[in-house]
């Protein structure tokens, strides 16, 4: 063999090892009020032929909080809510407040990676309250949105500077900006954490103008608690009538509405994962398709929104592609959003943070070929899932036929007066796994105590509140657990300790 044959052969080595060595990049999609229980990612035919298909789909994820700012908060620092004190959508309720930006914002997860020498990059929505003062830590490029989710008529913090924008389609500035960035670094060795953050399919449901119509057909899915009334639920579900028809219309609007709109973040996955491919930096690159929290639609005679402990509200899709993920499979361990943080720090070789209370999907990724969490006896694990409600005095509406006293929010005619939420809608949860074995057991703070208990697999639609049918030990296991849940503090001590 000559020397020319050798030195070849050498170099082709170091490259194979140069390139397994490098760091990935990592894509992470997030959408807003996205559900799976109502068929919700039935739209993005993109993204499960590019993403599930591709890689795996996780098919027990879920929120820890179904409200958008304290979700997104605890995916950026892979905490409960009451670690990082974001509890709902207010500032007084910790939305972007001051321990957040103080104590919990610098050590979050794009911070942690940038100093690793990840290149950073966010553009979309970010927490409800961001209004645009500065630039989080973290991101070397940034593209927040001020507020609440809006597809015209909307003004971004582009890295220095604010700029408005009333007539461009909010999704499509977003694809334009990630493929702008990915761009710019074709030549960088430097890996990089681009976050995109669409509004969709949150309210006001606007879809692009070239996708106006395409679901008008569709109404609204009717599953069997569909505008149903159960005395066994907590109040704010059980005093309530049923929807009535003129709301129903409206919600097959609102539902055709919510699909339309993800056509655009559909093409956009698909844009920034073409240009990834192009470039020849996809098979180096983790792909993240989630949202921060489901949706109801009609479900308990609760005409639209989320806030609920049921799974319409608190199960999320998710999937993912990238290096040692096999294609076209299924992960059923239970997973959350807090996991994210650490199963991305795994992914850059980062420690995962003590404080963390996730922990890393990675073992379960890497086998999604070969576990099955339903067939192993010794797998377990319960989340904690928590909602604070926003009711106040302040948010009586007096259209409503409803007291101020009542603290309720968010009450509406647009809704027939069915208000979102209330002070006494604050309630903590263990949803429970284990061998044959699938719970969702909830707490409620108000004056009764409240408590509801389902058998999921049973019970898919949670019709039959059965905690009276449980055992008076079983009950105290649970809320033993629960307790401990809610105090917990990093991965250690939120582990699953009590339940088997």
């Amino acid at each position: 063999m000559s020397n020319i044959t050798n030195l070849l052969l050498i170099i082709a080595l170091v490259n194979v090892i140069t390139y397994a060595q490098k760091p990935p990049n990592i894509v992470l999609f997030l959408t807003d009020d996205q559900d799976l229980y109502l068929h919700g990612m039935k739209p993005m035919r993109l993204v499960q032929r590019l993403i599930g298909a591709k890689g795996t789909t996780l098919t027990n994820a879920f929120t820890t909080s179904p409200l958008c700012c304290p979700s997104r908060a605890s995916l950026l620092s892979g905490m409960y809510a009451h670690n990082h004190r974001t509890l709902n959508n207010s500032e007084s309720g910790g939305c972007n407040a001051k321990h957040w930006r103080k104590h919990i914002e610098p050590e979050a997860l794009p911070v942690l990676l940038q100093r690793q020498g990840y290149d950073t990059f966010f553009a979309g929505k970010y927490l409800n309250e961001y209004k645009g003062n500065e630039v989080p830590p973290g991101w070397k490029e940034f593209y927040g949105l001020h507020g609440n989710s809006r597809y015209y008529n909307y003004t971004l913090r582009e890295n220095a500077f604010n700029k408005t924008y009333e007539s461009v389609y909010l999704t499509d500035l977003l694809s334009k900006r990630a493929l702008k960035f990915i761009n710019k670094r074709v030549n960088s060795n430097k890996p990089f954490f681009l976050m995109v953050a669409p509004p969709a399919p949150h309210q006001p449901f606007i879809p692009a103008e070239r996708h106006k119509g395409f679901f008008e057909r569709v109404t609204a899915l009717k599953t069997p608690n569909f505008n149903k009334i159960f005395k066994d639920k907590h109040w704010l579900l059980a005093n309530f009538d049923k929807i009535p028809d003129v709301i129903l219309n409206l919600m097959d609007i609102y539902f055709q509405k919510r699909w339309e709109s993800l056509l655009a973040v559909d093409e956009m996955v698909a844009a920034i994962m073409e240009l990834l491919d192009r470039q020849k930096q996809l098979e180096n690159t983790y792909i993240i398709y989630t949202s921060d929290n489901g949706y109801h639609i009609g479900q308990f005679g609760q005409p639209f929104d989320k806030r609920q402990p049921y799974e319409t509200d608190i199960r999320i899709p998710l999937m993912i592609r990238g290096p040692q993920i096999s294609a076209g499979t299924t992960v059923n361990a239970v997973v959350a959003l807090i996991d994210l943080a650490p199963t991305i720090l795994e992914w850059a070789n980062i420690p995962t943070q003590a404080r963390m209370d996730g922990q890393s999907m990675q073992p379960f990724l890497i086998n999604s070929d070969v576990y099955d969490a339903a067939m192993d006896k010794n797998y377990r694990r319960s989340l904690l899932i928590q909602h604070h409600g926003e009711g106040t005095m302040d948010s009586y509406n007096p259209l409503c036929p409803w007291e101020r006293d009542d603290r309720l929010y968010e009450c509406n005619w647009e809704a027939a007066c069915h208000c979102q939420d209330a002070w006494n809608n604050t309630y903590a949860c263990v949803r429970h796994f284990s061998y044959q074995l699938n719970r969702l057991y909830c707490e409620f703070s108000d004056k009764e105590n409240f408590v509801e208990a389902y058998d999921i697999d049973s019970d898919l639609y949670q019709m039959n509140n059965n905690i009276n049918e449980w055992l008076p030990i079983e009950r105290g296991l649970y809320s033993l657990a629960l307790a401990n849940l809610t105090k917990c503090a990093g991965a250690a001590s939120c582990a699953d300790i009590i339940l088997k």
